[in-house]
């Protein structure tokens, strides 16, 4: 099957370099002109992805027709951000075609998923878009690092048919049912991710971020489950497995964003300084607004939130943390 990529930062192109090299024939989306130029001269992604190449065999344009009659699935790998605009840019084409989301956010002003809005744009059945998410750090992935992910949809025959083309040598993917949570594990996680960075940033050591990453996805798992996630995908690949690599690994923008916090620079300076997207911070506000919608506690979070837009200090939102009442720990 062809398949389409929506989406040449570095984790689209990943995913096309590790789809080519598994013998598929993807084509490549850049909506930047001057970009896709670039791309096609230099077969290089030197912005987002350097050192690796990009195969002639991937077609690379900025025109959304082309994509859709190129191909039978689409991803789409977009920030969370830019997603809605980009995907409008492709209605008008898109027709049966199985759509597929790579993209981790939660709108903070319509609190909408990203299923949700490619639902919204395309006119397109919920029911029949596949989500693919989990610990997949992208230089990892192009480096041909074993990495496994997964695809959920309601309509089960639609994963798996994203199942096999993602399968191979280097990844291994599983099916889930629950998109939902599938989803929500993606997005929420990199609030914690964060708070993780805090940590490192502030040589916390190991106590800290273990006792964090525990009582985050206690948090996570909660507010899931109120919306509709089942428990299990929260302990799984899309739940714990992402946190895990989203809060250690040094390629992580969510967990970088932390660290320098937590060695003392400014969140405008961070971002400013930043060519790449760190989808927590966006999502932080979303989640806050989410537990108090659903009436769920999640205090790592308000403070993730209070570090990040209130101007407290990261040392004070540990102190308030740690000066909590007492209880019995329970999910």
């Amino acid at each position: 099957m062809r398949i389409g990529i929506v989406g040449a930062g570095n984790w689209g192109t990943s995913i096309a370099i590790y789809l080519e090299k598994e013998g598929r024939t993807p084509v490549l989306y850049e909506y930047f002109p001057e970009r896709v130029e670039r791309l096609r001269n230099e077969r290089e992604n030197k912005e987002f992805l350097p050192g690796y190449n990009i195969s002639e065999n991937i077609l690379i344009t900025n025109e959304p027709e082309e994509i859709v009659e190129d191909s039978d699935v689409i991803f789409f790998i977009q920030p969370s951000h830019t997603l809605k605009n980009v995907v409008s840019l492709f209605s008008e084409y898109i027709k049966d075609e199985i759509i597929v989301s790579f993209a981790k956010g939660i709108d903070p002003e319509t609190l909408q998923c990203m299923s949700d809005i490619l639902e919204e744009e395309l006119s397109f059945q919920k029911d029949k878009i596949v989500v693919v998410s989990g610990p997949s750090i992208a230089r990892e992935v192009v480096r041909g690092v074993p990495t496994t992910l997964v695809a959920a949809s309601k309509d089960i025959k639609r994963a798996e048919i994203v199942q096999n083309l993602l399968s191979g040598s280097r990844m291994r993917i599983y099916t889930s049912l629950d998109i939902v949570g599938v989803e929500l594990g993606g997005a929420l996680k990199n609030v914690y991710a964060i708070a993780s960075g805090i940590c490192d940033g502030m040589n916390l050591g190991m106590n800290t971020k273990a006792a964090l990453l525990t009582r985050s996805m206690a948090e996570l798992s909660r507010l899931g489950i109120m919306m509709g996630g089942e428990k299990q995908t929260f302990a799984g690949l899309s739940g714990f497995g992402d946190l895990i690599v989203t809060s250690f690994s040094p390629h992580s923008r969510n967990r970088t964003v932390g660290e320098r916090l937590g060695k003392g620079e400014s969140l405008k300076n961070i971002l400013d300084d930043m060519i790449e997207v760190a989808e927590g911070v966006r999502t932080t506000k979303s989640t806050v607004r989410l537990s108090v919608e659903y009436n769920i506690e999640m205090p790592v979070a308000r403070e993730v939130f209070n570090v990040l837009f209130e101007g407290k200090s990261p040392r004070d939102s540990i102190l308030d943390l740690m000066q909590r009442g007492l209880k019995m720990e329970k999910r």
